[in-house]
């Protein structure tokens, strides 16, 4: 089982983020990153939101920096560490767009990427965008048969519902041959998009029971992901640590987006150091 982070400072959830987050600068998540590169984590995150209506934002928070921009920030100060979005809103985009910008990421990065998606929950934000609503997991399931086609080749073809292409060249693209995708979202149907058309599921919002109840009905693919989150406190209370990283394994985890408990920076490193450990035993 793998140990990913849930990053810090990029986004701030009320509830979730810790106060010193909303005092962190650049210097602060350099600190982080190069931390978890170097004692071997498996991916840090950056979700995506573009606006926040004002009165989402007691809920949802209003700080979400831009993932493309931060991991490929990230991606120059770290040499090992995968770099996910988690989650990417694919009603934002069309699927060219991810593939050429998300590709160029997998290049500097050295195909270390992961595609984190959703269909998008936010009504207003995609009114603002002048994204379409109706049908957005119908639409999504046709984006992803189009990133499929197009994420590891100059030579995309693709012909669904609502998005069609051919007779181009799409340079540069990913280096991975096969870049992995996981579909995040916390209902049957998102787990059923995961299992057929990508690489893994990342619920959120669900106990341990409910994601072990919706995937007793499906048969997984070899080599699936299973990404589970955790919160955890690995300083104060170790043993709980271990306890809860052992039953998130138990359910199915195969990797695990860890939100650390921390009073700043260097304590979150520290922090880190004694997750790795206990990860160790």
């Amino acid at each position: 089982m793998r140990l990913g982070l849930s990053t810090p400072v990029v986004a701030q959830v009320p509830g979730s983020a810790a106060e010193w987050e909303s005092r962190a600068d650049i210097s602060d998540l350099a600190l982080i990153a190069r931390a978890a590169d170097d004692l071997g984590f498996d991916y840090l995150t950056c979700s995506e939101h573009v606006a926040i209506p004002a009165a989402d934002a007691a809920s949802r928070g209003a700080m979400y920096w831009d993932p493309l921009a931060t991991l490929g920030y990230l991606a120059a100060l770290t040499a090992r560490i995968r770099l996910a979005t988690s989650v990417l809103v694919l009603g934002y985009h069309h699927p060219l767009a991810i593939a050429k910008r998300y590709g160029t990421l997998d290049q500097v990065s050295g195909g270390r990427l992961v595609l984190g998606v959703g269909i998008g929950s936010l009504t207003e934000e995609f009114a603002l965008l002048g994204a379409t609503w109706e049908q957005r997991a119908e639409r999504a399931d046709d984006a992803l048969r189009a990133l499929r086609a197009s994420l590891s080749t100059a030579t995309p073809r693709h012909h669904g519902p609502y998005y069609e292409f051919k007779d181009l060249r799409l340079l540069p693209h990913a280096q991975q041959d096969r870049v992995p995708i996981w579909v995040g979202g916390r209902s049957r149907a998102s787990l059923h998009r995961a299992v057929t058309l990508a690489d893994g599921w990342m619920p959120f919002g669900l106990t341990v029971k409910e994601i072990r109840n919706l995937v007793a009905e499906v048969d997984l693919p070899a080599h699936f992901d299973m990404v589970l989150s955790a919160h955890l406190d690995p300083q104060r209370d170790p043993a709980a640590t271990a306890a809860q990283l052992e039953m998130l394994r138990d359910a199915g985890a195969t990797a695990v987006t860890c939100t650390v408990r921390a009073d700043s920076s260097q304590h979150y490193c520290d922090q880190l150091a004694v997750l790795h450990d206990l990860k160790g035993r």
